[in-house]
């Protein structure tokens, strides 16, 4: 057993603190290059660097520590009985409630506050407060959350963020301001806690009093009603020229409004999954995980421009210098998996070649001599069924392509696994006479590249549809031997190759390669840790616009093709977009996972 490295030291020390402060003994801390996020007592944090430099070890320790606080101090069916219907107004009320448990267990402890502050830091330097150069940019859910963790506190605005909300700061403390102090008393009563949040949102005018739904006894409701009349909002609609922001969610078009809009989805998706540490030339994206919204009629998916998308194969991006040595990277890091995954897919084998054995018709008038008769040969010479009919089993002439994200949210141990376990399924399967595509997926360039250079150049005209640069990367041909093929794979170690990703129009590609193919059976397995995620196209579209091309893309596949369509979701659930689905907390799981889908779908012929 190989000795353990300092950041494995470091996550086990991780895990058992996050143990105590939840008070649960079962909690796992795996690393992760995406954003932070939390199920159950599964915590994904930032992986610090290998020589665990101080501030990211601190940024690694305030995530772990939120999340444990979060297990031991807040109770989601409370929290989700009482938040608000509006979009902007449930990103404030669970950013509150996050300030809430994390000022009350950072009480007395100077550590986890300073904790808890390195990872504030690290995900408001990412948030669109940060990049907010007039009122209407601020996302109040955010601004409002950093003042009230200032009251709470004590802890001052970070650095980043302290532009963006002094420009709201005055709009806020003159309709919220003593709801501040009020919540402060209440800490440590979620409910009460929660009431007065909600009372905070409708003097702002996030809410409409009459529509806030707070789990109440019957005494509280009767309250509630008295309320209504009284927290009516004088001005109505008109009234929201006043604010900063468009609080309310104003649907106007134009390009400053989609923008802003937008920025106050992502804060909502901020609040419950903290972003992740700024990568190559800019932050990796988010990967949310809200739900889905109703499907606009009048959607129209589009990209600005196509002239900067390139189809290009692994030896095209580097040279075989290159290729060998990152193919040996891979190997070295993957070396006890390898073992592991070997033996599954030599299960997988042996799985598809039972399907693919030959049978037998006995006792037939011609054919074979059948040795088991041979008794009946010598007894009654003239004996007519004492034949063999050798019979093929009808094995389907089958095509497999694994398709499989190459964003930035991937780097790491999962696109290592995905890499090695692709390498060996290909192996496996050309053994067995099945044909093995393996193809990737992200952009040429973080934040929009060429296309968005264009759209500026262009006067930046609304709604513009894709606004990056496509990059489909092709490892494996399907008629291509795995031998020459084996160190395309080492591409995926490339420092730099994992951006962003735009999972719709690559589902399409895929499966239209698939159509191309002239066996009876094809199947498209895609792998991937979430949904569809660039930044560059959604700060100028509708929210949820990447989501609902890819929602149509799998519909339209699952309903209307001949592919069979699968997909492992690693650490994100993919079950709510395709049919076929299965989702894995950890990435070790992978191989095993690919097995048993691929087996699954050859045993439901």
């Amino acid at each position: 057993m190989r000795d353990e490295t300092p950041l494995d030291q470091f996550r086990s020390v991780l895990a058992g603190t996050a143990r105590a402060l939840a008070d649960e003994p079962e909690i796992e801390v795996a690393w992760t290059a995406d954003g932070a996020s939390q199920s159950g007592g599964n915590m994904r944090v930032p992986m610090p660097g290998r020589s665990l430099p101080a501030e990211q070890v601190a940024e690694a320790r305030g995530f772990a520590d939120s999340m444990a606080l979060r297990l031991r101090l807040h109770n989601e069916a409370v929290h989700r009985a009482g938040a608000p219907a509006e979009p902007v107004a449930r990103a404030a009320y669970d950013a509150i409630e996050q300030v809430r448990y994390e000022a009350l267990g950072s009480e007395g402890y100077a550590g986890i506050r300073g904790n808890i502050g390195a990872a504030t830091d690290v995900r408001v330097a990412s948030d669109p407060i940060a990049r907010a150069g007039k009122p209407e940019d601020v996302p109040l859910p955010t601004a409002l959350a950093l003042l009230l963790r200032e009251k709470l506190t004590g802890e001052p605005v970070p650095e980043a963020a302290q532009l963006g909300t002094a420009m709201v700061r005055s709009w806020i403390e003159a309709r919220a301001g003593d709801d501040f102090a009020a919540l402060a008393d209440s800490l440590q009563d979620q409910k009460a806690f929660q009431k007065l949040a909600l009372d905070m949102l409708g003097h702002l005018e996030m809410t409409r009093s009459d529509e806030i739904d707070q789990p109440e006894t019957d005494e509280d409701e009767g309250e509630d009603e008295e309320q209504e009349g009284e927290e009516e909002p004088e001005g109505g609609e008109d009234n929201q020229e006043q604010q900063p922001s468009e609080v309310a969610g104003d649907t106007s078009e134009g390009d400053e409004d989609s923008e802003t809009e937008q920025q106050l989805e992502d804060a909502e998706d901020d609040a419950e999954a903290d972003m992740a540490d700024d990568g190559e030339e800019g932050m990796l994206p988010t990967r949310p995980n809200r739900q889905w919204t109703d499907i606009p009629d009048t959607f129209d998916y589009k990209a600005y421009t196509e002239q900067f998308d390139e189809v290009i194969a692994a030896t095209d991006l580097c040279d075989e210098e290159e290729l060998t040595r990152l193919r040996a990277y891979l190997d070295a890091q993957l070396k006890g998996l390898q073992s592991i995954v070997s033996k599954l897919a030599n299960r997988l084998q042996r799985r598809l070649m039972a399907q693919q054995n030959r049978s037998w018709d006995f006792d037939q008038e011609e054919g074979m001599l059948d040795a088991a008769r041979l008794a009946r040969v010598v007894i009654s010479p003239g004996h007519s069924l004492s034949y063999k009919i050798e019979r093929d089993v009808e094995f389907k002439d089958t095509v497999v392509t694994l398709l499989i994200d190459n964003s930035g949210s991937m780097r790491g141990r999962p696109i290592s696994i995905a890499a090695i376990s692709a390498d060996i399924m290909a192996r496996t399967l050309e053994r067995c006479g099945v044909k093995t595509e393996i193809l990737g997926f992200t952009t040429r360039a973080w934040k929009g590249g060429q296309s968005r250079e264009q759209w500026l150049a262009g006067g930046k005209p609304a709604q513009p549809g894709r606004l990056n640069d496509l990059r489909h990367i092709v490892y494996k041909k399907a008629d291509e031997p795995w031998r020459r093929a084996r160190k395309n794979l080492g591409l995926m170690m490339r420092e730099g190759l994992l951006k962003e990703n735009i999972d719709g129009e690559a589902l399409l590609w895929a499966h239209n390669r698939l159509l191309a193919r002239q066996e009876d059976r094809r199947i498209l397995m895609v792998i991937s840790d979430g949904a569809p995620v660039d930044d560059s196209t959604l700060s100028v579209n509708s929210a949820g616009y990447l989501e609902l091309h890819l929602r149509r893309v799998i519909d339209w596949i699952e309903k209307q093709s001949p592919v069979q369509l699968v997909a492992i979701g690693i650490g994100h659930d993919v079950t709510r977009y395709y049919r076929r689905a299965v989702t894995i907390m950890d990435v070790e799981q992978l191989g095993g996972t690919m097995v048993e889908q691929l087996a699954g779908l050859f045993e439901d012929e």
